[in-house]
This record gives C-alpha cells, structure tokens and sequence, in this order.
C-alpha cells in the first residue's frame, strides 16, 4: 500500500486532522507528523534557532514542537525509511484563500512536500458557528487523493481545496482569486495601560464573481485551484527587459 503523510496547522490534536487521518487510511498506510500545538498563519517558516523534540504517540502519530514546514522536512529526512506517494495538509479549520495562502501553515506544509517531489494537496474548510463539519468533506478528498496517487499531479504543483461552510453545491475548477481584510488590526489596553495591537478579525473583501477561488466557496462550492511553486511573474519578465538590467552602464545612467 502506498505511503500517505499527513500534517496540518492547528495542531495534533485538531478535529479535522483526525478525519482527515480516518480518510486516508482507506486509500494506504498513514503517517501523520503534525504540530504539537496550533500553528496558525505561520507561513513557511522553519524553526532554525533551537532544536526540535519529536514525539512518538504510537500508531503511526508524531506531534513535534515545530512548524509544519518543520514537520514535513523531519518526517521526510528522519522518519520515512522512502519518499511518501502523497501529502495531505488539513484539514484546516477555516478557509485559505486568495491572499490568505501567503499566511497559511497548511498550504505552505504542501509546497514544502512538492519541494522534495512529493504530491501534495491542502484541505480547508470555512465554518460559520461552532465547529466545521468536516465529516462532509470525507468522499471528494478521498476521491481527489486517489486520483492524484493513480495519475499524479503535474511537476511542480499542488492542489489547494477550500470547502464552504455548509453543505456544497459542487466542486469547480478554480484559480487563485483576491482575498483581503479591512480593519484587521485591533487596538487594545493591557492591564497596566499599555497600548496593545492584535492582528486578526476584520471584514473580509473577497471577489463575488468569476472563477476564483474565493467566488466558488462563497457560492456555496468546494474549491480546487492548482498552484505552483515557481513565483515568477512571466509576463513582468518582458516588461522589465525594456530596464536593460544586463547593461549596467545603461541602467545605471537612468
């Protein structure tokens, strides 16, 4: 059966990381090796200035007191004995989309595995009151998990799956839309009177049409956009040729 590693953002100890476990394990052999606590909007950051201390929970569960970026390298490098078939991330608690991605722990654990050459997907799941029901998102992540470890996903890119909140209307192909928050900064007091600032909240500004991301989960449909890790803007290239950075003399004379 085929390897399948799983870590996430929100911690070992998170709800949608045990569907998400439960999932899997139909489809191969689960490895999972998840933050020993939440994670959240850490980015692709890596732990570089101290050690990391690795927990065996047994079953196959690691939790590690690191970022998921971390997890992901130390499960590669130290714990699989061979490279896994597949990475899965998530499933998150709220949604990542848009801009949100740049922030996001999940997404950023699945670039690291596409990285190494690993297929690789992130799950999340918007929620409105309480908790997300993830049970809901069992059947099309499984679904999309089979058939990337029957077809594989093209080189260098991975799926990022955003669920609505609700039950879905469906499953669209998406790009990557526009996700921004208004408001986002909240000031505060401390107990002593101290100014405080508190990054979180806000009004969302999302686009409401086309075919991003961002519209689909607003309307009500899981989101499957395809992403890569190369960042270069293609178009910018021809637009800054016309700067002649390749003549210093030129350039630098204005």
């Amino acid at each position: 059966m085929p390897t399948i590693l799983l870590t996430n953002d929100d911690g070992i100890s998170s709800p949608g990381l045990a569907v998400l476990q439960d999932t899997m394990k139909e489809l191969g052999q689960v490895v999972v090796v998840a933050p020993d606590r939440d994670n959240s909007a850490v980015s692709h950051s890596l732990t570089m200035g101290r050690p990391l201390r690795l927990q065996n929970l047994g079953g196959g569960r690691y939790a590690l007191d690191g970022s998921p970026a971390d997890c992901v390298i130390i499960a590669l490098s130290k714990i699989l004995v061979e490279k896994p078939a597949l990475l899965v991330s998530g499933i998150n608690r709220g949604a990542n989309l848009g801009d949100d991605i740049s922030y996001s722990g999940t997404v950023s654990a699945a670039k690291e595995a596409t990285m190494y050459g690993v297929p690789a997907m992130a799950v999340s799941m918007a929620f409105a009151d309480g908790q997300p029901a993830y049970q809901r998102a069992k059947r099309i992540i499984r679904a999309l998990a089979a058939r990337i470890l029957a077809v594989g996903l093209p080189a260098g890119a991975l799926l990022n799956v955003n669920f609505p909140a609700g039950v879905h209307s469906g499953v669209r192909l998406t790009r990557q839309g526009r996700r921004l928050w208004d408001d986002p900064v909240r000031e505060i007091r401390d107990p002593w009177g101290e100014t405080r600032y508190w990054i979180g909240g806000g009004r969302i500004r999302g686009e409401v049409g086309g075919d991003t991301d961002v519209a689909a989960v607003a309307a009500g449909y899981v989101s499957v956009t395809p992403i890569h890790l190369d960042a270069t803007n293609h178009q910018a290239l021809s637009a800054l040729a016309d700067w002649r950075l390749d003549d210093a003399e030129t350039f630098l004379a204005g």
